[in-house]
């Protein structure tokens, strides 16, 4: 049966695995629509009966391929309904799923191939393919997924033209799972490993907090090789049964949204402010705010805004990842989007603290700890969590996971942050991106950061100094700042640092603001997939003109 979604703990006492959700949904709903994929524009749905018996052929090939127990299948691929049926057939096969992100470079791909002694790996939508499968060794075996243009040992058609699985395998709560190669700033990316109880515990758990049913409706488009739509979004699916879309392409976001009607929108604060700026460039801030100062108007207005976003029947909507600006969250919740914050770790399944429901007056937190986790604070004011869904540790490397956990059992997260008298947790920054000036002054540049996005010509900052008197600010203008008076645009800019400096103590106020004109990117380096900013290679990248001595408070570098 489902788990109770009103009990968290259900799975610290009674565990009921994904193959076990599989198996009641094949039975109980097997026509029911679980999964939608576009294709050329037109959706393909898959029952669970129809996910049910692709993934048993998945795992009859597996299991036919005589590998040892537990051997680790790499899944390379953007998301579709491949993904998630490969992945209960790795399951049902009793091996290790180990997912690589999409827009992976030859270096990262090599190293987790080679890390994770990969035996098969699935090929999967991909941007730019020939430039994306190149760094794959010719000898290691691969299956391409069933779309156009993909190269692979064996096709889609091929691997899964096999009598399905008919056995139901019963699983091993501490059987290892999966192994997620985070997606790190700085170094090798550490393989996460966790178990099926521990993952499975924070995808069941979630589910009370976010009251999903399997009336709900997802989307399915940020990176399944990311923690948070792993838990979130496919594994949470098979615990409450709700409906996933996936998107086909970028052109197409908007056309699959608004074909989805999901009911619960998960984004980044990148894509958020996107979403922001495209509203704006439509109708400018000042036409906005007449409409919505208008009460008959603003209902209609801020309804049509939602309705053309695809989100209007949403119920809730949250952000991740990174801090969201505290200024977009007010902007949405004018027009009824009421964006709820979340945190969580790849070592800590993603589940840690929730801003469900929504609070207009703790906007700027990340809400409050889910039921079953412990938050606390060290004396340095680094956040820590214990919980049934902290990871069995980093793969072959035990002194790493030493390092990261502490004598009693808490995970060390590495953000410093703040605790209120409700149990509202507040980030205050990265320890490790505290940097120290010139003067010997320490500097927390998340704070300055989400100031200065407040400014909606800026879509990209980063501010940095190490070493300097005072501090900068390097950012990207968003796309419309571009189509402004140049004038006009520093001005504007000119009046942000002022604003900014007015609110900081003096060893912090910043000296410049530095454009660059090139937009950080996954594809050049600049952001990590789940796009945070790599802020040291941001750092060495423009060096010279970060050390320069600026003549102007706002300086336009190309």
């Amino acid at each position: 049966m489902p788990l109770d979604n009103n009990k968290s703990e259900t799975l610290m006492t009674d565990f009921t695995s994904p193959l076990d959700m599989l198996y009641h949904w094949e039975k109980n709903t097997p026509n029911d629509v679980y999964l939608r994929q576009p294709i050329n524009g037109v959706i393909k749905e898959f029952t669970w009966y129809d996910v049910g018996q692709a993934a048993r052929k998945v795992a009859a090939r597996l299991i036919a391929m005589d590998l040892p127990k537990g051997s680790r299948i790499c899944l390379f691929s953007k998301n579709c309904a491949e993904w998630f049926i490969t992945d209960l057939g790795i399951m049902l096969a009793g091996h290790v799923c180990v997912p690589i992100f999409a827009t992976a470079g030859g270096e990262t791909i090599n190293y987790v191939l080679q890390h994770a002694d990969i035996k098969l790996m699935f090929i999967g939508k991909l941007d730019k393919i020939e430039s994306a499968v190149a760094p794959i060794p010719s000898d290691m075996p691969t299956v391409s997924f069933p779309y156009p243009d993909l190269p692979g040992d064996t096709t889609w058609a091929e691997f899964t033209d096999i009598a399905p699985l008919m056995d139901n395998p019963v699983v091993d709560p501490d059987a290892l799972m999966t192994i997620i190669y985070t997606s790190g700033s700085t170094g090798q990316p550490k393989g996460v490993m966790h178990s099926f109880a521990t993952i499975n515990w924070a995808a069941s758990a979630c589910l009370g907090q976010l009251q999903c049913t399997s009336a709900d409706r997802v989307m399915s488009y940020l990176p399944l090789a990311h923690i948070t739509e792993r838990v979130i979004i496919e594994l949470a699916s098979f615990y409450s049964g709700m409906q996933v879309t996936f998107v086909e392409s970028l052109d197409t976001f908007t056309h699959d949204v608004q074909s989805a009607q999901p009911t619960l929108f998960v984004s980044v604060p990148r894509l958020w402010t996107k979403f922001q700026m495209g509203v704006l460039a439509k109708m400018p801030q000042k036409k906005l705010n007449i409409l919505l100062n208008i009460p008959i108007v603003k209902g209609i207005v801020a309804k049509k805004i939602r309705t053309a976003m695809g989100i209007n029947e949403a119920r809730l909507w949250a952000s991740g990842s990174a801090p969201l600006a505290p200024a977009v969250i007010k902007w949405f919740e004018k027009i009824g989007v009421n964006i709820s914050e979340g945190w969580g770790m790849t070592e800590n399944a993603a589940y840690g603290t929730s801003a469900v429901p929504f609070r207009s007056d703790k906007v700027g937190t990340i809400g409050q700890a889910y039921d079953g986790v412990d938050v606390r604070l060290s004396e340095e004011g680094e956040i820590q969590v214990k919980a049934p869904c902290l990871m069995v540790g980093y793969y072959l490397e035990p002194e790493k996971t030493a390092e990261t956990m502490t004598d009693d059992g808490y995970l060390r997260t590495g953000d410093k942050g703040e605790i209120d008298s409700e149990g509202f947790v507040k980030i205050t920054g990265r320890l490790k991106e505290i940097f120290k000036t010139s003067k010997g002054k320490y500097v927390v540049p998340a704070p300055i950061e989400a100031k200065i996005v407040e400014n909606t010509n800026v879509e990209q900052v980063c501010v940095t100094g190490c070493d300097l008197p005072q501090p900068v600010a390097l950012m990207v203008l968003s796309e419309e700042a571009s189509h402004l008076d140049r004038a006009a645009l520093r001005a504007s800019l000119e009046a942000t640092l002022i604003a900014v400096n007015a609110t900081l103590e003096s060893h912090m106020r910043l000296d410049n603001f530095i454009i660059i004109d090139e937009e950080w990117t996954i594809e050049n380096g600049l952001l990590t997939p789940t796009l945070k900013v790599k802020r040291h290679v941001l750092e060495e990248r423009f060096k010279d003109v970060i050390q320069a001595a600026h003549q102007e408070k706002v300086t336009f570098y190309s």
